[in-house]
């Protein structure tokens, strides 16, 4: 009833916004892009600092708008992330903080990963108790449109169920079911020519979507399944990225051992190289159709990623370095995102470092289009308008995660607190603590904890009344948890995976490799 008397309300103002000239209309409001990527690390873009992968379209965007260089996602995996953009609120909020379709409790002892922990019980779709995002578009005359991942729920709960008008590729699957190459196996897209490409066939819907209502206000969200495994490529961008590491000098050793799995220590994997191009290639289709349909200067384009690039588990794909770890961890390159902001009335083409979250697009996107905010939905996330403005936010706020879950990467059930320069990571398993000073040691290499007791006491206060407050979810201990047997998996991992996975890069970067006949299922992993 709440929500409905809220969408009701923005209503009211929509139709009173609505007898106003169309053209007032569509000054006053901006049209939205939101480009959304999968598993896409900080450090993945040649924008942000990569001299392995090349990414013109996307720095184009950078280049052109504003660079938050401490910007972060909301979880360190995908739909918890993804949910926070959606509703404005951190994961422990809203329910859902581990991908849908995850085992917990109990269950988990399936996988055989031997961990001290059974993982909490989580919300397994957006809750429609909220305003999302779309239908506060919507609800202010906004045509809504969603292409590709979504990944927040069952049938139900598909994107057309939380306010989007029209859904092209979105279901419940967090993956490409059947590759990047078509025949994919997705029912709300269909196949039309044999190897066609998914990242671009998103991004064309897209661009057709922007040039047929070009003539009205729209809110486009453009969710890549790109860049998570399986990781794929064609032949073309394979051979140029091979040459090119090549090139640069191919290393014998490219992995290191993180606490419990093996962590990718250099940019030189040219399946995912070719994937990462093919997607920047995707974003040109998009900023050419805004361009060619003479929407560039009154359109708001915003880039970021889910969760950081994936160095352990999954296709070990990438090395986020100098930061540690990647997704699925809870160091900084588990949840630090490229996070750009474009908007064309606003020429600062300049670096903002304050620390802002995925939470914060709601709210940002309300303010910029002039819609008035929704404070008891976006709870916490805050509007940036005045970041890009050039003001500043003299409002102190700590950012938060909460992760208690065992994940297919190597990260520890654990919740954060970033206060300042100050980061706090509190462990499940055996609630110790880490403290890091990310302005002197953003790789989060010298716990300080020791050093700033009184100081990590009071953030871990913060953050653990916070976590209560908002009735988080937490893991239980597993009677049925065997030392030994865990020693063992480790011992294994140590012994038998971690060459097999040296192995596969050289192999990678043979000139003979051939992964297969067609070259469309170059490396298949588990999602």
């Amino acid at each position: 009833m709440k929500k409905r008397l809220l969408v009701l309300a923005i209503l009211g103002l929509s139709v009173f916004a609505c007898k106003q000239p169309q053209k007032e209309l569509v000054d006053k409001k901006p049209n939205i892009l939101f480009i959304l990527v999968d598993d896409l690390g900080l450090n993945d873009l040649s924008a942000t600092g990569s001299t392995y992968y090349e990414t013109p379209n996307v720095d184009r965007i950078a280049d052109e708008g504003v660079v938050f260089t401490q910007g972060y996602a909301a979880s360190r995996v995908c739909s918890p992330s993804r949910a926070s953009i959606m509703t404005g609120k951190f994961t422990a909020r809203h329910g859902i903080t581990d991908w849908i379709g995850a085992k917990s409790g109990t269950d988990w002892r399936e996988h055989g990963r031997h961990d001290k922990l059974l993982p909490a019980e989580y919300k397994h779709a957006l809750p429609k108790s909220d305003i999302s995002i779309a239908e506060a578009f919507k609800a202010n005359g906004y045509i809504t449109f969603f292409s590709g991942k979504w990944h927040l729920g069952d049938e139900g709960n598909y994107p057309e169920d939380h306010g989007f008008d029209i859904n092209i590729g979105g279901w419940d699957k967090g993956s490409p079911i059947g590759g990047y190459f078509s025949p994919w196996n997705n029912p709300k897209l269909s196949n039309r020519e044999k190897g066609e490409n998914l990242t671009v066939r998103l991004a064309q819907e897209t661009a057709d979507f922007i040039a047929q209502h070009k003539d009205t206000t729209f809110f486009a969200f453009l969710s890549f399944y790109a860049v998570h495994g399986p990781i794929q490529t064609s032949k073309e961008k394979w051979a140029k990225y091979r040459e090119k590491a090549a090139n640069q000098g191919i290393t014998q050793s490219g992995f290191k051992m993180e606490r419990v799995l093996p962590s990718r220590q250099v940019q030189d994997n040219p399946i995912y190289a070719g994937l990462v191009e093919c997607m920047d290639d995707a974003v040109g289709v998009v900023l050419d159709a805004l361009k060619a349909n003479g929407l560039e200067e009154n359109t708001i384009v915003v880039f970021t990623s889910d969760n950081g690039g994936v160095a352990s588990g999954d296709s070990f794909s990438t090395s986020n370095l100098p930061l540690r770890g990647g997704k699925g961890y809870q160091w900084e390159g588990g949840i630090r995102e490229p996070y750009f902001i474009k908007v064309p009335w606003l020429k600062q083409s300049k670096e903002i470092d304050f620390p802002v979250t995925g939470a914060d697009f709601f709210p940002t996107l309300l303010d910029l289009a002039n819609i008035d905010l929704l404070p008891e939905q976006h709870m916490d996330g805050l509007s940036l308008r005045p970041l890009l403005e050039g003001k500043k936010i003299n409002v102190p706020r700590p950012l938060f995660w909460h992760y208690p879950h065992y994940g297919n990467q190597g990260g520890n059930p654990s919740s954060i607190i970033r206060e300042g320069k100050w980061k706090l990571i509190h462990y499940w398993e055996d609630d110790s603590e880490e403290l890091y000073n990310l302005i002197n040691d953003p790789g989060e290499r010298n716990n300080v904890y020791n050093q700033n007791q009184e100081l990590a006491k009071s953030l871990s206060n913060t953050l653990l009344n916070w976590l209560e407050e908002v009735g988080a979810n937490y893991p239980n201990p597993d009677n049925k948890y065997n030392d030994e047997l865990a020693i063992q998996r480790f011992k294994n991992t140590v012994e038998k995976r971690l060459p097999e996975l040296e192995k596969e890069r050289l192999d990678f970067l043979d000139p003979n490799f051939s992964p297969n006949n067609d070259w469309w299922g170059s490396k298949v992993t588990e999602d």
